[in-house]
């Protein structure tokens, strides 16, 4: 898929057509992850460079965050300390969910995901981003590997 993998293309060029599955991780179980119980550095998260989202479950769930990082261990640390985010642990619990995604295309998929999930906690870098949004499926709405 184009939007994936470590080499950076010559001319980036936001992927045509349908939505794509940026393979969204998952546990070793095919469960997606609570957040409180994540160890990034145990995920081997540090350095590495992608797009995450958080989300909460229960009764009313909602889209709480979603974010790209080029150290996606430090920014889960830093969402971890954000009273804003962290008070919908109490609505069903938190999970997180993210994708290593080339890095010029991560400003594209984090401006829609935070245009088309309207995340509860605002981005306040995602109002700043002019990259083309580029359509990637939901964590949890694609078919289950």
């Amino acid at each position: 898929m184009a939007i994936f993998g470590t080499f950076a293309s010559k001319t980036p060029r936001p992927p045509a057509g349908p939505p794509e599955d940026p393979r969204w991780s998952r546990s070793a179980s095919g469960l997606f992850r609570r957040f409180t119980k994540l160890d990034p550095e145990a995920e081997g998260l540090s350095e590495k460079s992608g797009v995450f989202v958080i989300w909460h479950g229960g009764l009313r769930p909602q889209w709480v965050y979603a974010g790209s990082s080029p150290d996606l261990a430090k920014a889960l640390h830093e969402m971890a300390g954000m009273d804003e985010v962290m008070r919908f642990e109490v609505n069903g619990g938190l999970f997180v969910s993210w994708a290593f995604i080339k890095e010029e295309f991560q400003g594209g998929v984090v401006r829609y995901l935070n245009e088309a999930m309207d995340p509860v906690v605002e981005n306040p870098a995602a109002a700043t981003l002019e990259d083309t949004p580029i359509a990637v499926i939901f964590p949890g709405k694609g078919v289950k590997k």
